[in-house]
């Protein structure tokens, strides 16, 4: 990770570590709506007779917003990270990269790993929901509260960290099959992979298991902060449209 942020700064600058952030930043207020505008629904859906939702449950609620999100997060990572992994001229831009890709391979190319996306994001944010709201739920129980807003802000980002933590332990492999199928070439001629079966079948034999969590340290340096900040965000939201 280090020798990746020495020879980034070398040679691209300061710069080199923000390739591709345009994308997200557009994508990510679309994705965390979704998540937990699915969320919420689904877990309406269960609770129509007034029980309690059950693990099995918290985690269909969880995995189908990941499923609606996955419609968003899917292009937007594709773009993100083909723009993060050039190097000298090829895309200008977010938007010169989807006019291009647009062009020549049509909706299928903007839309290029959307099956493992669709696999990633299904288990991910099953575990993350899950993990969240379970942690929640025994946090209230252990203390005899009623109300979700009672809970301590630090527990809040302690539950929203644990549950990165549940989402990216269970799904990262999945992942870097995704960023290489996203990354691989779209015509036979340059492309490595056919599918992800394949892609996991080479990436085992050339880098044997490692290669399927390469990168999961910054990947997990992330996770704490990130999701803590955004559960807090969403607990915080509730209270005040309640």
């Amino acid at each position: 990770m280090m020798d990746c942020v020495r020879k980034t700064r070398q040679k691209e600058g300061l710069a080199g570590f923000y390739k591709g952030t345009t994308t997200p930043l557009v994508g990510i207020g679309a994705c965390v709506s979704i998540q937990f505008v699915v969320l919420e629904s689904m877990k309406r859906h269960f609770s129509k007779g007034g029980q309690d939702l059950t693990n099995t449950q918290f985690y269909l609620a969880g995995a189908a917003s990941g499923l609606a999100n996955s419609v968003v997060s899917g292009p937007v990572e594709h773009i993100r990270t083909r723009l993060q992994v050039q190097t000298g001229t090829g895309y200008k831009g977010p938007i010169d990269c989807i006019k291009q890709i647009y062009r020549s391979h049509g909706l299928a190319g903007i839309y290029k790993g959307q099956g493992i996306t669709m696999a990633r994001e299904f288990q991910g944010y099953g575990a993350y929901f899950f993990a969240y709201e379970w942690l929640v739920k025994k946090s209230m129980e252990r203390a005899g509260i009623t109300k979700r807003s009672e809970l301590p802000t630090w527990q809040v980002c302690t539950f929203g960290a644990a549950a990165g933590y549940a989402m990216w332990f269970t799904v990262y492999p999945l992942d870097a099959i995704k960023s290489k199928l996203q990354t691989d070439g779209f015509d036979k001629a340059t492309r490595k992979y056919s599918s992800a079966l394949d892609c996991a079948r080479k990436t085992l034999a050339v880098e044997g298991m490692g290669g399927f969590f390469r990168g999961i340290g910054p990947c997990l340096l992330r996770a704490a902060p990130v999701n803590a900040a955004t559960f807090v965000g969403f607990e915080m939201a509730m209270r005040v449209l309640s």
